[in-house]
């Protein structure tokens, strides 16, 4: 069977194509993305939305998002996806070709599913023969495609200028309720800290100051409390929770499980059944 393949043109657009179940947990998404789904399900999940984008959808994903993805093969067919990263230096060199503002901050929908569109698709119909062979696309006929992308979202979504030139830093927002909300993405604390517009430093300071401890004590503690919720209550499976809750390892999840309740996930199912 043909291998999974991510061809990286450029560091600007990302041919996916996988022959079985992928998942890919917790990334931060340092920059937004265009999406076209090709064959097969793309499912995501942000701390505000689950999506399943499926063949021929289009969909635009804003940067500053934790994510959770999931690529499935389709009736028969390989999983294959086009994805355009909006990287923000060339988004900065069209907003100054075209002398656009870009100090507003967007304020509205982070996952934005395209209405249909024949320029677009007639544009990622262009971009199909270079998915055979990468090297044929390079740095700047790469970045020419990223602005072709940007002039046709702006052409069918003229208020989509602010959602892709908004160049601002994560503003300050509510750490309870934000890490109530995300507590399940698996990440590095500075990620948390980055997210919620603050330092390393002051995320722990504020941090402790909320919740009365370290925030790597609270996140284990909430993930296990939600675990325990989940297999008491809705009668899930630990082995099918303990990724979805931020848990690197089925070993780990269990250890520091009995660790804290004083018995395992398994006997708990066992005394269910």
């Amino acid at each position: 069977m043909k291998k999974p393949t991510d061809n990286l043109f450029a560091d600007s657009i990302v041919y996916s194509l996988d022959t079985a179940k992928q998942t890919e947990y917790d990334n931060l998404l340092q920059e937004s993305v265009l999406l076209l789904q090709l064959s097969g399900e793309m499912t995501f999940e942000t701390s505000c939305d689950r999506i399943t984008a499926t063949s021929g959808d289009i969909y635009l994903v804003k940067k500053h998002q934790f994510i959770k993805t999931t690529k499935t093969p389709k009736n028969n067919e390989y999983y294959k996806a086009l994805m355009f990263i909006l990287k923000e230096d060339i988004l900065r060199e069209y907003a100054l070709e075209k002398q656009l503002e870009t100090i507003v901050r967007y304020h509205g929908q982070s996952n934005i599913l395209m209405p249909e569109s024949a320029y677009l698709k007639g544009f990622f119909d262009s971009l199909i023969p270079y998915t055979q062979n990468a090297k044929d696309l390079d740095h700047p006929l790469s970045v020419l495609k990223v602005k072709e992308a940007i002039e046709l979202l702006l052409l069918l979504k003229p208020d989509l200028r602010y959602f892709l030139f908004d160049f601002s830093e994560p503003h300050k927002v509510d750490l309870e309720k934000f890490m109530q909300t995300n507590f399940k993405f698996n990440v590095p604390i500075d990620n948390f800290a980055k997210l919620t517009g603050r330092s390393l430093a002051g995320f722990k300071r504020d941090f402790n100051k909320i919740f009365g401890m370290p925030p790597r004590h609270w996140l284990q503690n909430k993930r296990l409390t939600e675990a325990h919720f989940q297999i008491t209550k809705q009668n899930k499976k630990p082995s099918s929770i303990y990724l979805e809750l931020g848990f690197e390892s089925f070993s780990h999840f269990s250890y520091v499980f009995k660790k804290q309740f004083g018995y395992s996930p398994r006997d708990i199912r066992q005394n269910i059944s």
